[in-house]
């Protein structure tokens, strides 16, 4: 009997790793991402299953959450196909390459540091290469089209459908047959709400007798869209106006592109005090390059932006930052700027450099438009951290501080219970991509409402379909 068992994002919600294994042999992986915030450990340790039997590898969308193993599970032996939608894996070779990069150079400072104390058999090495991540890319890759299916064997299709997350982004239909029965699971990936800015809400699927669901949000609701989009605007007029700057964490893929379409529309509205906007991530320029390269699986309202003036996210206020000197000079502006730069969690890139220069200013403002996991200094921020510590200082944060969960890329709880509803035949609920205590809540949501019985998926446990 087949059976799945989950590698990561089980009562956690990064790390996605499940794998389904059938009874004719066949080995199928639905994503390889990387551990975050205080499970990052587990990144390095093994996989729990031998990556030479996987037989093909499923992408559902390019975060590194969910590609960021990759790398690993070929050095360690995986040598199988890889299906992906083409705009994925275009946004999977910037994520890679860039992580790639900055373990490396992590890892050089770390090494030169050690040596002048005799500690350098201490440093571990990053869990992969540049040389590692272009491997990637050397696999043999099918690439999937939504609402097509794909006959892996005679006995075997499986169906990419638009799950409205980021751009490429899928929920994953595997149906198979089995014993002469017909079986079919679904892993929904990440899920996009109902409204967003900028993709299309996500398409559904409407029979499985399992469904392995994100529960990123599974205990509550997101503050409507336009309340979301109106506070943005409030803090950065009321900040421009009082000389300040604003800085924006901001992740590279979709957060990065919802921002840039956003101060667009103020721009054209005369909404936006005159300002320098920079984009100040050169992996976000090149994922808006993706963007704009696949602008035909945005929204309409992405769409209508295009058709105005021939871009989706340039305007006359907008700079790059393109080179490491670019952003240090933006350092030299007192005020009326607006720096958007990564990571979007903190935990590196050239927003600390911004939190140096800025963040001890109460003129200030930072803006975190995005999830933060437990442990990164993103979330230290929010949770009113007084000083943080960076380039072996101490920076006090006076700069005020805003969360705004409005513009969250996940489906919230109500999303996710109608998607849920469009199934016309479901047998049970799996519950993956969460934190514990809100899997707890929603799952007795879905019981209730939903009369789905409903199970919490624990890290390596054999769940038979």
């Amino acid at each position: 009997m087949a059976f799945i068992q989950s590698f990561g994002a089980a009562e956690t919600v990064t790390g996605s790793c499940h794998l389904l294994q059938l009874k004719n042999g066949s080995n199928i992986l639905i994503d390889c991402g990387y551990f975050q915030g205080s499970k990052e450990e587990q990144t390095f340790e093994p996989f729990g299953f031998d990556p030479k039997k996987v037989d093909i590898l499923l992408i559902t969308h390019a975060h590194l959450d969910h590609v960021g193993r990759i790398p690993k599970l070929i050095k360690e032996g995986f040598n199988g196909k890889v299906i992906a939608s083409r705009a994925s894996m275009d946004l999977a070779e910037v994520i890679l390459m860039d992580s790639a990069k900055i373990a490396e150079e992590d890892y050089k400072i770390a090494l030169k540091k050690a040596k002048r104390s005799g500690n350098e058999k201490q440093v571990r090495p990053p869990i992969y290469s540049i040389d590692d991540a272009k491997a990637v890319f050397d696999l043999t890759i099918q690439y999937a089209q939504y609402n097509k299916s794909i006959q892996l064997t005679p006995e075997v299709k499986v169906t990419f459908r638009n799950a409205g997350h980021i751009l490429g982004s899928a929920t994953v239909q595997i149906e198979f047959t089995e014993a002469g029965l017909s079986k079919s699971v679904v892993f929904s990936g990440d899920l996009g709400g109902r409204r967003d800015l900028i993709m299309p809400a996500p398409s559904f699927a409407k029979q499985a007798d399992a469904l392995y669901i994100e529960s990123t949000y599974g205990d509550r609701d997101h503050r409507g869209l336009k309340e979301t989009v109106d506070e943005f605007k409030e803090i950065i007029i009321k900040t421009l106006n009082n000389k300040g700057n604003v800085l924006i964490p901001s992740f590279a893929i979709e957060r990065t592109q919802e921002i840039l379409l956003l101060l667009k529309q103020m721009y054209y509205d005369k909404e936006l005090p005159k300002c320098q906007v920079f984009l100040d991530s050169p992996m976000a320029m090149r994922a808006t390059q993706i963007y704009t390269r696949y602008h035909s699986e945005l929204n309409e309202p992405a769409k209508k932006l295009l058709e105005r003036d021939g871009t989706i996210f340039d305007f006359p206020y907008l700079q790059y930052a393109l080179k490491n000197q670019d952003s240090m000079l933006i350092n030299n502006i007192e005020s009326g700027c607006i720096i958007i730069a990564g990571s979007g969690m903190c935990t590196g890139g050239r927003i600390l450099q911004h939190f140096k220069h800025r963040l001890w200013d109460a003129r200030n403002s930072v803006i975190f438009v995005g999830y933060q996991v437990q442990d990164t200094l993103g979330r230290k921020m929010i949770d009113g951290a007084e000083t943080i510590q960076l380039y072996h200082e101490n920076i006090k944060v006076n700069a005020q501080i805003h969360m705004i969960n409005g513009f969250s890329a996940h489906a919230d709880q109500s999303d996710l219970l109608a998607w849920i509803s469009e199934f016309e035949k479901l047998d049970k609920v799996f519950l993956i991509h969460g934190e514990p205590d809100k899997q707890a809540i929603f799952k007795q949501i879905i019981e209730e409402q939903l009369h789905k019985p409903t199970h919490i998926v624990k890290y390596a446990e054999q769940i038979y379909i």
